[in-house]
């Protein structure tokens, strides 16, 4: 069952009011989305995404609230367009829930997934972009071990693409995994080669170009007096929102409304362990 992180954070901090208008800049499988329109009556909720897939689970799963969600496929970098093909210029909330949904990790055809065998993709949007096989089997191994570095803030990155680079041509996700587990013994209780998997889904997707594409965006989609919420997984994220949200209130365009760092209860950590590293921050425009 999909289970959206800190989802009664999300609710309080974008401050919903019945007849406003809000982005789902991340719309994943719909359960942000669908709770926010729950609470709208004359409003609506623009559900976005960049996975085509992951939207059309979101239709099938927010049904009831159909007439108060309007459905986009499009990046980060394109949020203008989404407005735009809605008539709308700013808009009351945004949300952006920078986790990968569950329906990509657990399909295996998708390619993200490290503990079942598939395709080794990793596209959010599968019509475009280099897949995860063709940056795998032809990024030199340098360039191999600076990614795994920087965005899987792997130690043993050298190691790693050193081992990739001699068991090349790789195109599988079981491969791949396998490959890694015997290049670096596991050390904890997570797989050996979970940020590998990590840092080439954020190369293979330009997550970082996206995100920094949202943050310059987002202050623009939102009216005065509008909320721009945040929920990331991990610290490169985290700290780019964090920086972002303080030049908006340093240039006096913007009230940061989280001090700090909002976490998720332990509650809610227990029922849905995926929640565990979530980081939520939030700004209200001026």
């Amino acid at each position: 069952m999909h289970v959206p992180v800190m989802l009664g954070e999300c609710l309080e901090y974008l401050a919903i009011r019945p007849d406003g208008i809000f982005l789902d800049a991340t719309a994943g499988l719909g359960g942000h989305s669908g709770a926010i329109a729950a609470q709208l009556t004359s409003g609506f909720v623009i559900a976005n995404d960049r996975d085509a897939e992951s939207l059309a689970l979101a239709k099938s799963n927010t049904v009831e609230y159909a007439d108060r969600i309007r459905y986009h496929q499009g990046s980060f970098v394109a949020l203008r367009e989404a407005l735009t093909a809605n008539g709308v210029k700013q808009v009351d909330g945004l949300l952006a829930d920078l986790g990968v949904s569950r329906y990509q990790l657990t399909e295996p055809a998708r390619g993200f997934s490290l503990m079942a065998d598939g395709p080794l993709d990793m596209r959010m949007d599968r019509s475009q972009g280099q897949t995860a096989e063709e940056l795998v089997n032809f990024t030199s191994e340098k360039e191999l071990a600076d990614l795994i570095y920087q965005f899987g803030e792997e130690r043993r990155s050298r190691k790693i693409a050193r081992a990739i680079v001699r068991a090349r041509p790789i195109s599988t996700t079981g491969r791949l995994a396998r490959v890694v587990e015997e290049a670096v013994p596991r050390t904890t209780r997570l797989h050996p080669a979970t940020q590998t998997f990590m840092a080439l889904r954020l190369a293979v997707n330009d997550e970082q170009g996206e995100l920094d594409g949202l943050l310059q965006a987002a202050p623009d989609l939102v009216r005065t007096g509008g909320r721009i919420v945040i929920v990331s997984f991990m610290s490169l994220e985290d700290r780019k929102v964090k920086q972002s949200f303080q030049a908006l209130a340093r240039a006096g365009r913007a009230t940061m409304l989280t001090k700090h760092v909002v976490r998720p209860t332990p509650e809610e950590i227990r029922d849905n362990p995926p929640s565990r590293s979530a980081k939520l921050r939030a700004v209200e425009m001026r």
